[in-house]
């Protein structure tokens, strides 16, 4: 039998794509989520049709007013905005999922006597579909007090993850640093894929054709690990072809010249742990790079 939290009804505010992951990943585990609501009412029902007896609110308030266990999933620029105009009640418990954000935008649900926290699935969330294929594993971190902290904790658990607490002052550098792993890995190989052109390829055909070596470096990043996973040039100390790296980027794509430098800087002290990269060829890379 599946177990349930020890709450009676679980409301979403927001159910877009991540309030509509968690909702319908919670109901298929056992956990009574029965309410919902979204600015957008078409939102809402698609929310509801998906959960057996899940209602519809019109407004925030009527959520909370019929719920125990509020999760506020709204973009994170709304959450404060719905916490200071909801009316909460004694021993309610209020969540949001943002990364960026600890529980002080909780503060008026905390001083009406909720219970405030924060679950962040550490994951990346492109549409609904495919917010429902990544919850699930995911790595949740937390950051609340006893005792919704338990409750939580067996929810990352029963969406087969694991849980990391945090600190409220973490919550900046921790969303920095997932949207340089994630976000910004878009970045690069949209930079990557666009210099396709200048030898008549497509960008679509770019990513198709990169898409193995894309696949392979995060299969070296999962069973290898660091330092181990590093391949390439600077892994080998490969001066010389660094150096027409550049001269290339130098010709045809100037303002990219500088990234991938700064790149390089940071990727010389990886080769040099795994071993591959020599002292005096770390140097005369490191000189490259700041030419």
């Amino acid at each position: 039998m599946k177990e349930v939290i020890p709450m009676e009804r679980i409301g979403f505010i927001g159910v877009g794509k991540v309030g509509t992951a968690f909702g319908v990943r919670l109901a298929e585990q056992g956990f009574p989520v029965v309410a919902a609501m979204d600015i957008v009412p078409a939102e809402a029902e698609r929310f509801s049709a998906s959960i057996p007896g899940c209602i519809v609110y019109d407004t925030a308030q009527a959520l909370a007013d019929a719920t125990d266990f509020v999760f506020i999933t709204t973009p994170d620029d709304v959450i404060s905005q719905v916490a200071k105009e909801v009316s909460w009640h004694q021993g309610q418990s209020v969540i949001h999922c943002s990364g960026a954000n600890s529980t002080a935008i909780l503060e008026p649900a905390r001083k009406a006597g909720a219970h405030v926290g924060c679950l962040h699935p550490c994951n990346t969330f492109a549409s609904i579909a495919q917010s429902l294929e990544n919850l699930l594993g995911s790595t949740f971190t937390l950051e609340a007090e006893e005792p919704v902290l338990t409750d939580l904790k067996r929810i990352a658990e029963s969406l087969k993850g694991r849980w990391m607490m945090l600190r409220s002052e973490d919550k900046g550098l921790y969303h920095a640093s997932i949207c340089i792993a994630c976000n910004y890995m878009y970045t690069i190989v949209d930079i990557a894929t666009a210099m396709w052109k200048h030898f008549g390829i497509s960008q679509t055909d770019a990513l198709s054709a990169c898409m193995p070596i894309l696949r392979g470096t995060l299969n070296n990043l999962e069973h290898v690990g660091f330092p181990g996973c590093l391949t390439g040039p600077i892994a080998r100390g490969d001066v010389g072809t660094i150096r027409t790296h550049l001269k290339a980027l130098e010709e045809k794509e100037p303002e990219i010249a500088p990234l991938y430098k700064a790149l390089g800087l940071h990727t010389i002290p990886i080769g040099l742990a795994k071993g591959t990269l020599s002292e005096q060829k770390a140097a005369q890379l490191k000189a490259l790079f700041e030419e």
